[in-house]
């Protein structure tokens, strides 16, 4: 069998590299992990959202290399279709990839304003009007999704959508964002699944701390 390489930055800070690697570990596809330090400089625009094309999480598989995190998911869906990282109905995988995409592309001042910080919890944290606009549309999308599907996950079973969407769950953690009670369910158990926990155990071993995103106000 061949074995795959899975290239991530800082597990403290990068949301993508997040992404990436909970769509492997729930694909099921063994790989070993490749760390590129913070401080490296293009790991480190890729964490600061800097740079124009993101190189990191990088999949390395069969001969294929996959680079976007949109992509890795596609390209592990195709290989490992028995792990269900799209729904089975075609109006599903539609609403599906409509919503990975709009995390993907979109929410960039929620991403600004509150970075993904895992050793980090501010409390009381003052959230600007236009990130609200955002945390807003992240919450209708859960409601929406889980009225639908009845939970406990975005479609009902484990899926692409929880993994793209997981970073989200920590910025919310992280800043005290408050939620209703469903939503605080759904944050809850994402967070609580062995692969988080995995990677939170790892994110908070990190020596290395970029200074830009220790926010103090």
């Amino acid at each position: 069998m061949v074995k795959a390489t899975l290239t991530i930055s800082s597990k403290n800070y990068s949301s993508w590299s997040l992404r990436g690697w909970l769509l492997t570990k729930f694909s099921g596809l063994e790989f070993d992990e490749i760390v590129t330090a913070p401080d490296d400089a293009s790991a480190r625009a890729e964490i600061l959202l800097l740079s124009s094309s993101i190189l990191v999480p990088c999949l390395r598989h069969d001969g294929a290399i996959v680079w976007d995190t949109l992509a890795i998911a596609e390209y592990l869906n195709e290989i490992r279709p028995e792990a269900g990282l799209l729904p089975e109905d075609r109006i599903l995988r539609a609403r599906c990839r409509s919503i990975c995409g709009e995390i993907h592309s979109g929410f960039t001042t929620l991403r600004a304003s509150l970075p993904v910080n895992l050793k980090g919890h501010f409390p009381g944290f003052k959230i600007w009007s236009r990130a609200q606009s955002d945390i807003d549309r992240v919450c209708t999308i859960w409601r929406e999704c889980l009225a639908e599907s009845g939970g406990p996950f975005l479609f009902g079973e484990r899926c692409m959508a929880d993994a793209m969407y997981a970073p989200v769950v920590t910025r919310f953690m992280t800043y005290d964002v408050k939620l209703e009670p469903r939503l605080k369910a759904y944050a809850d158990m994402i967070m609580a699944l062995p692969e988080m926990q995995e990677w939170i155990e790892a994110a908070k071993a990190e020596p290395a701390d970029i200074e830009e995103l220790e926010v103090e106000y």
